[in-house]
């Protein structure tokens, strides 16, 4: 691939219960390679994370179409198709925008199931129970204590860098979207929000897995990717082992980012396919 053909820009989508700062280490890497990072905040999220835990209601009160639309709006604004990288929920935001025909290349990493994917491990349900234990969350922005946190993000840490990251990164998140997105989408009529069509044709797209995450285990990214089995597009998984849901930020989360940037490049649809 030529270099104009090359994407030159990156796009980083954040997960629930963190901020754009969560890219922070990734952001500098890739900017120190050359490359134009952007790191996009769902709408409202784009403050500290300290300003976001005085005023949680603007969390609780986001919507995942709002979100969609937004980040969308990001990447048809750049001037030719960028490599999409998401973590987490951003993992399935990012599904969601190469279902819609965006980017050059897609990486997720440990990413939330798109509508569909039915496996729900034992740690992922234990992970997400602080959220669901009260139907009254659903209306509410719900945070990780810095116990719950340790189970669900940073398992293979010790507790006080858990706790160091707890203090730096975490934030509440919509605790409608735990509810009605994560869990329920798959037992009510009609497509819900977080729906794609799993036959379109988009950018390939790679899985990145860890052994050792609780909250999105590699069952859970496994069954998405096989999702995809029914498109032409190229679509991959990759499992790092020992690595947790921290994946991004734990100790060695520069080989995730090297191979997450690798893979998009080798694989990345020429600029003249991707914005046909």
């Amino acid at each position: 691939m030529s270099t104009t053909d090359a994407p030159d820009t990156i796009v980083l989508i954040h997960g629930l219960w963190v901020t754009p700062r969560s890219w922070e280490e990734w952001k500098a890497r890739y900017e120190s390679q050359g490359y134009r990072v952007i790191t996009p905040g769902y709408p409202g999220l784009e403050i500290e994370v300290e300003a976001l835990r005085e005023n949680t209601d603007i969390i609780a009160n986001l919507t995942v179409p709002e979100t969609i639309a937004h980040l969308a709006g990001v990447v048809e604004a750049l001037p030719k198709p960028p490599i999409i990288m998401g973590h987490s929920f951003g993992g399935l935001l990012t599904q969601m925008l190469l279902a819609r025909g965006l980017g050059a290349a897609g990486v997720v990493i440990d990413s939330a199931p798109t509508e569909g994917v039915r496996v729900t491990p034992l740690s992922q349900a234990r992970s997400l129970f602080p959220a669901l234990k009260n139907p009254a969350n659903y209306h509410r922005a719900v945070g990780f204590t810095p116990d719950e946190w340790h189970y669900a993000f940073t398992n293979t840490l010790t507790r006080e860098q858990s706790d160091a990251v707890h203090t730096r990164y975490a934030i509440p998140a919509p605790g409608n979207w735990v509810w009605a997105y994560g869990l329920l989408a798959n037992f009510q009529p009609g497509h819900q929000e977080t729906w794609v069509d799993y036959s379109v044709d988009r950018a390939p797209l790679l899985f990145i897995g860890g052994s050792e995450d609780h909250i999105m285990p590699p069952a859970v990214n496994k069954s998405n990717a096989k999702h995809w089995g029914k498109s032409p597009a190229l679509t991959e998984y990759y499992e790092f082992e020992g690595r947790d849901h921290w994946t991004c930020g734990a100790p060695g989360w520069e080989a995730v980012a090297d191979h997450a940037l690798a893979w998009a490049l080798a694989h990345a649809r020429p600029v003249a396919a991707a914005t046909a």
